[in-house]
């Protein structure tokens, strides 16, 4: 039997994978995140499954559900939101998966970062402008940060930033951003990407902390900042990829 960690998307249930809808069809248990994922996503699962609300179990006691299916000979879709490769704990529970000698595969999901590009409509990289995305997040009650990725080191390269877990950590973020980035740079927020309770926020880092505290937000929101942001400009420069002296003219 098996536990397949399932990318669970920003929280649409239309927005999961064919791969996902049907691992989560065919699985008698589930495991999920109730702070994250909601009814119409655990739609999916079969009649009868198990459900297990993960938000306030620690690590040993999920792991336990997973080596209780397993004896019974049960597959589990442990649901994961967004995609499993970012800060989704795979690694610790697939350690103690192996030693336990329970099989698991993971199937991937659509990312927090791109779920808010496209609710946005804009591309995180521009030609010229932003060639380069950074995936982090802050600290404060959370696991150390290495110190070489502070977002201080990460600001004078002028990437796009998506920066997770940290909603919380807004001004913050903002005050070590704006030496580098600017008062006048694009910042966007988006809370519950694709839920009912979905909030986009778009502001500069001069005032995203006043709208974010305005707004009560807490959690489940992801922030992005940078000039790739920005509204469309008719100067901007146009990539090569389909250029004119790249590709023949077509009839």
């Amino acid at each position: 039997m098996t536990v397949h960690f399932i990318g669970a998307g920003p929280g649409a249930a239309d927005l999961l994978t064919l791969r996902a809808v049907r691992l989560i069809g065919e699985s008698p248990v589930c495991l999920y995140a109730g702070t994250y994922i909601g009814e119409e996503v655990l739609a999916h699962c079969p009649e009868g499954a198990t459900l297990v609300d993960t938000a306030h179990l620690h690590l040993d006691a999920i792991i336990a559900y997973c080596v209780a299916a397993h004896e019974r000979g049960h597959d589990v879709a442990r649901l994961c939101s967004g995609d499993p490769s970012l800060y989704s704990a795979v690694a610790e529970q697939t350690r103690r998966l192996d030693r336990a000698g329970v099989g698991w595969d993971v199937t991937p999901g659509v990312p927090a970062y791109a779920a808010a590009a496209a609710l946005i409509g804009r591309e995180l990289t521009v030609p010229e402008l932003a060639q380069t995305v950074v995936l982090t997040r802050a600290q404060r009650e959370s696991t150390k940060m290495p110190d070489t990725e502070a977002l201080s080191h990460f600001a004078k390269s002028q990437a796009t930033l998506a920066i997770h877990l940290a909603i919380r950590q807004t001004r913050e973020i903002a005050a070590s951003l704006v030496d580098d980035y600017g008062h006048d740079c694009p910042v966007v927020v988006v809370a519950n990407a694709e839920q009912v309770s979905q909030v986009v926020l778009r502001g500069t880092l001069a005032d995203i902390a006043g709208q974010v505290e305005a707004a009560g937000l807490r959690q489940a929101a992801i922030i992005l900042v940078g000039r790739a942001l920005a509204r469309d400009d008719a100067d901007a420069v146009e990539s090569h990829l389909y250029g004119a002296r790249s590709r023949p003219n077509v009839p």
